[in-house]
């Protein structure tokens, strides 16, 4: 190498090198420069979460409505407020309007009861609602007809319209 070439290139290396160390000292003292308050993370810490209301649909049992919620804590500076919520109108209000089940197909008729059951899982909570992890509902089983064979009931229309015709 070509001692000029060599100077360009110790040159190029050392202002590299330079530059390299100045990102990294901006860096640090934008770091440095930003500070905790802990002023504010104490306020937080001393007010109580949030506790929620069951919502109450404003007309009927399903649709637009609210809900109020709570806190404790000295230092909080609120501690009610009022949410606006949505009680979904074809959920199952029977086991509470802000629980969701995903149930299973009906089981056979209990011919004792004349009921028949099938078992639900939770499926969704809305807002940490209090819901039954699994749940329960009957039916009446509805009329219980034995079904005629096809080929009897055919043959049972001949002979009636045989009849019709021999009374004619």
């Amino acid at each position: 190498m070509q001692p000029q070439q060599y100077l360009q290139q110790r040159r190029k290396f050392a202002v590299a090198f330079l530059a390299f160390i100045f990102i990294l000292a901006a860096v640090g003292t934008a770091e440095a420069g930003k500070k905790e308050k802990p002023e504010k993370k104490a306020k937080k810490s001393d007010c109580g979460e949030w506790q929620w209301s069951v919502c109450v649909p404003t007309s009927g049992d399903c649709g637009l409505g609210t809900r109020e919620g709570t806190r404790t804590g000295a230092e909080c500076k609120q501690t009610m407020k009022t949410q606006r919520c949505k009680i979904p109108c074809n959920w199952k209000k029977q086991f509470g309007a802000e629980c969701k089940y995903q149930f299973q197909a009906w089981g056979e008729c209990d011919l004792n009861t004349a009921l028949k059951t099938r078992t639900g899982s939770l499926k969704r909570a809305l807002h940490n609602a209090d819901c039954q992890k699994t749940v329960t509902i009957s039916k009446p089983c509805g009329k219980v007809t034995k079904p005629k064979p096809q080929a009897e009931s055919k043959k049972k229309k001949k002979e009636g319209k045989k009849q019709e015709k021999m009374l004619d």
